[in-house]
C-alpha cells in the first residue's frame, strides 16, 4: 500500500489525498528558466522544492512511474534584448545561460537527466525547450480557433477570454479586477482587453517561424501557449501536478489553464496545482537597485550547495521565505552536526518512517528536518537515509572534509605538521607554545579538536 501523500492544491484551496490519475504514470510540471540571464536566489526555491516533491514520488511510486516535465522558456522579450546587447545571437545567449543554469542546479543537488534517466527506457525527466515545440503550438492554436475560443486580429491570434465562463478559477480572481488590470495597456484588435496573445508578428531581428491560421507573416509564440504544448506533448492532455512560483497564478497559470481546456474540452489541466511563496532577502524584496539582488552562483561562491539547499527546505515551500546570512551559518551548523552523527555509515535500505510522513503531509519540510534532527542522536543508518531522501549527506563525513578543505584552499600536510608540533608541546606541558600552534591553524581557518581518546582532529572553520 502507497503511503498517504496530501498536497495542497492551488485549485481548489483545501489540502487532499493525492491520487494520481494513474499510479503506474504520476506525471508532474514545472515551469523552469527563461534563459536570458544568470538565475538568482529566489529561482532556485521553485527547482529545489520541485525536486524534493520529485523525489518523494518516486520514493512512493517506484523510479520508473513517474515522469517529470520541467520546461525552459527559450523565446522571449527579455532574451532578444540582452542578446542586442550583447551583440550575440539568440541560440548562442539561449545555450550558455542554461548551461550555466544546469552548473547551479546541480551544485544544489538536484536531480539531473543523466541522474534519472536510463538507456533504452522511457525518459522520466524532460526539459523541453520551447522553440523546439512550435509545431505542437500551432495545433493548439489552430484547434482553439476552430472550436471558437480564439481569433486572428492584424497578423496575432488571441485568445478569447469570454467565451470560456469559468475563466480565472485558478487564481480566484474578480472578473472586474481581472479587467481593470488588462485596460492598462489595450491592444485596438482586442475583442476584450482580457484578451490574451497566442501567437504574433515578429519584428525584424526577433526569431520568426511561419505563422499558424494562414497569416502571412512570420511571427513568434506568446508566453503562454508554450506550456500548454510542452505539457500536452510529453505529459497528455491532463496530468496529475503542476507546479510553480506564486507570481506565475496569474496570468501565465491561468492562461495555460484556458488554452489546453477549451482546445482538447477537458474538465481540468492538471488535478493538483502547487506553488511556492516569495523570498526576501534579508526581510526586503531582492531588486538590484537596493543592492541585495544575488544569484545562485554567488551564494555558491560563499556556501556549499547542500548549505544553501537546507536554507531553502528549513522553510515549508508555501511560506514567504526571508533569505539571510544567520539562516545560511545556522544550515551550515546543521550538516556539521548530521555528518557527525552519520560518520561512516551505510545509508538504512528505506528511508525512515517520520520522515517519508512529514514530507508526505504537503512536503512539511521543517517537520522533516525536526525529524532528522532526532536521528542524528539515535540512528545514523537511519539519518543517511533519511536525509538521502531529501538531497542531503551525499557524501561521508571524510568526502565532506576533503571537499571542504579543497574549496579552502588548505594544505594539509602543512596542517597535519602543525598538529604533530602542538601534539609534542602539549606532551611536554609548553601550553604557550601549544596555543601558538592552535593560533597558527586557526589562522588558516582550521578548528582543532582534542578526543578523549588523546587523538586529535581537525576540520575547516565555519
Amino acid at each position: 500500500m502507497t503511503p498517504m501523500l496530501r498536497l495542497y492544491n492551488t485549485l481548489t484551496r483545501e489540502k487532499t489525498a493525492f491520487a494520481p490519475i494513474d499510479p503506474a504514470k504520476v506525471r508532474m510540471y514545472a515551469c523552469g528558466p527563461t534563459v536570458y540571464d544568470a538565475a538568482h536566489i529566489g529561482n532556485a526555491r521553485p527547482i529545489i522544492v520541485f525536486d524534493l516533491l520529485f523525489r518523494l514520488l518516486r520514493h512512493l511510486y517506484g523510479e520508473a512511474h513517474v515522469t517529470y516535465a520541467r520546461n525552459v522558456t527559450d523565446v522571449d522579450d527579455k532574451i532578444n534584448a540582452r542578446a542586442l546587447e550583447r551583440g550575440i545571437s539568440i541560440r548562442e545567449l539561449t545555450d550558455g545561460t542554461l548551461a550555466q543554469f544546469h552548473r547551479d542546479i546541480r551544485d544544489l543537488g538536484v536531480l539531473m537527466a543523466e541522474d534519472v534517466n536510463r538507456a533504452g527506457a522511457p525518459a522520466r525527466f524532460i526539459e523541453p525547450r520551447a522553440t523546439d515545440h512550435i509545431a505542437e503550438m500551432h495545433r493548439l492554436i489552430e484547434g482553439l480557433v476552430a472550436a471558437g475560443h480564439a481569433y486572428v486580429a492584424e497578423g496575432h491570434v488571441l485568445f478569447d477570454v469570454p467565451s470560456m465562463p469559468d475563466y480565472g478559477a485558478l487564481s480566484k480572481r474578480p472578473l472586474d479586477e481581472m479587467e481593470a488590470g488588462a485596460r492598462v495597456e489595450v491592444a485596438p484588435y482586442k475583442r476584450s482587453p482580457l484578451d490574451f496573445v497566442l501567437w504574433k508578428p515578429s519584428k525584424a531581428g526577433e526569431p520568426s517561424w511561419p505563422s499558424p491560421c494562414g497569416i502571412d507573416v512570420p511571427g513568434r509564440p506568446g508566453w503562454h501557449i508554450e506550456c500548454s504544448a510542452m505539457s500536452w506533448k510529453h505529459l497528455g492532455k491532463t496530468f496529475d501536478i503542476h507546479a510553480g512560483g506564486i507570481d506565475l497564478i496569474f496570468p501565465h497559470h491561468e492562461n495555460e489553464v484556458a488554452q489546453s481546456r477549451c482546445c482538447f474540452g477537458t474538465d481540468v489541466m492538471a488535478n493538483v496545482w502547487l506553488h511556492n511563496g516569495f523570498l526576501q532577502v534579508e526581510g526586503e524584496k531582492m531588486s538590484k537597485s537596493l543592492g541585495n539582488f544575488i544569484t545562485i552562483r554567488q551564494v555558491l561562491d560563499d556556501w556549499p550547495g547542500e548549505v544553501v539547499r537546507l536554507n531553502m527546505l528549513k522553510t515549508h515551500y508555501r511560506q514567504p521565505i526571508d533569505w539571510t546570512l544567520r539562516g545560511l551559518e545556522e544550515s551550515n551548523r546543521m550538516l556539521d552536526r548530521w555528518y557527525e552523527a552519520a560518520g561512516e555509515a551505510a545509508p538504512d535500505a528505506q528511508a525512515p518512517g517520520g520522515v517519508v510522513e512529514a514530507l508526505g503531509d504537503d512536503l512539511n519540510t521543517p517537520a522533516a528536518i525536526g525529524e532528522l534532527h532526532r536521528l542524528a542522536g539515535t540512528d545514523a543508518g537511519a539519518l543517511k537515509a533519511g536525509a538521502g531522501l531529501m538531497g542531503f549527506l551525499p557524501a561521508t563525513k571524510a568526502q565532506r572534509e576533503a571537499e571542504r578543505v579543497g574549496a579552502a584552499g588548505i594544505d594539509v600536510a602543512r596542517v597535519e605538521a602543525l598538529i604533530a608540533e602542538r601534539k609534542a608541546a602539549r606532551a611536554a606541558k609548553d601550553w604557550a607554545a601549544s596555543d601558538r600552534v592552535r593560533d597558527a591553524l586557526t589562522a588558516m581557518g582550521v578548528s582543532v579538536k582534542d578526543n578523549k581518546d588523546g587523538s586529535t582532529t581537525w576540520t575547516v572553520a565555519g
